[in-house]
């Protein structure tokens, strides 16, 4: 038996609260990062989104889950009052650097300041094979996250301070659930009336999407998902399994690639990269099939602003918000479409100022 995997235990390890039967029952979803891929530009945290559900009472905050965790997380999470210790689970779609690179950041607070517990959930596939035979396993990633911290030293000498942090470091803190992605939606982590269904989807091997259903509402975080055929033709870019997932639900948050970066257009971005992310309109065209009411467009390919993307330039100079809305707008979703900034939310049900 593989000592890695570890059996998807559909409850809650975490002391995940659930709210109160007489208050009215609220979910906000909040962009933690929005840089697209590996590169740094203007200050944008890397991939990540917060889910909060709760009542109206506690600000929506009994139940925290954060779907990806690249750079700036934990600085992110600080500027609307979320500490580390605070999360009731971490839920990763791969382990591509530009989705995990907070995650040692944030488990290093929460051993420093809460390594009394509880343990915290991270939700993620179970180990893969790629095409070329090497393994990805979040697992070793996630257990694994504070061996420079012992390496260095720091654990131990922070270990002499105060006793009661784990000695082993933030892997301590850990409780890894891996599933195996399926081509249909199933229940991996539960909490009350919190439910987070995964679904295969694909962008590298063990690429998995997520839905959170609340009372309050759904939303469904698709990562960097792409349509399974690597290259056109084919009839969109966006995954079949995605929407699938997506069918009813309120909110999609999803990786975008304007379509200004593809290969002929000159930007010099090979195919295999353009082609492994989903475009801005067919992400549009897929929100209005599935019956969304909002799209929430973040890891923007190139970011707002930016001349080159990495290494690839922005054929015609700097794109806008605009640019974006423009490239979604032949799909014809009518719903609210976010195009995605730092700390930009979106609440269910909405308040009147955001009706």
């Amino acid at each position: 038996m593989n000592p890695y995997l570890i059996v998807v235990a559909l409850v809650c390890f975490s002391s995940c609260a659930i709210p109160s039967a007489n208050a009215a029952p609220c979910l906000v979803v909040t962009l933690t990062g929005t840089q697209g891929g590996p590169p740094a530009f203007n200050g944008l945290a890397g991939s990540g989104t917060l889910v909060r559900y709760g009542d109206d009472g506690n600000d929506c905050g009994n139940v925290k889950l954060q779907f990806d965790a690249g750079r700036g997380t934990s600085m992110r999470l600080s500027q609307i009052s979320v500490q580390p210790g605070q999360l009731s689970a971490i839920f990763f779609t791969h382990v591509h650097s530009d989705h995990t690179d907070g995650f040692g950041d944030l488990m290093q607070l929460r051993w420093f300041y809460n390594s009394e517990g509880p343990r915290i959930d991270v939700v993620c596939s179970s180990d893969t094979a790629s095409p070329r035979g090497f393994a990805l396993s979040c697992n070793k990633f996630a257990m694994h996250i504070g061996d420079a911290f012992l390496q260095s030293g720091e654990i131990a000498q922070r270990h002499s301070e105060n006793e009661k942090r784990l000695p082993r470091g933030p892997s301590g803190l850990i409780n890894v659930v891996t599933f195996e992605p399926r081509n249909e939606p199933q229940v991996v982590w539960s909490a009350g009336d919190v439910k987070v269904s995964a679904i295969r989807s694909m962008h590298i091997a063990g690429h998995a999407s997520y839905r959170v259903d609340t009372p309050a509402g759904s939303v469904v975080v698709g990562g960097d998902a792409s349509n399974d055929v690597a290259a056109p033709p084919r009839a969109s870019s966006t995954s079949d399994q995605v929407e699938r997932l997506a069918k009813g639900a309120d909110v999609i948050v999803h990786s975008t690639v304007h379509p200004v970066m593809a290969p002929e257009r000159g930007s010099g971005m090979p195919s295999s990269s353009f082609h492994r992310q989903s475009t801005a309109g067919d992400l549009g065209a897929m929100a209005k099939r599935t019956g969304a009411r909002h799209l929430m467009l973040t890891h923007l390919i190139p970011s707002i602003g930016a001349e080159r993307h990495g290494g690839w330039k922005v054929p015609g100079g700097p794109l806008t918000a605009d640019d974006y809305r423009k490239a979604v707008e032949p799909s014809g979703f009518a719903g609210n479409l976010v195009v995605g900034t730092d700390l930009a939310s979106v609440r269910l049900p909405a308040t009147a100022a955001q009706r």
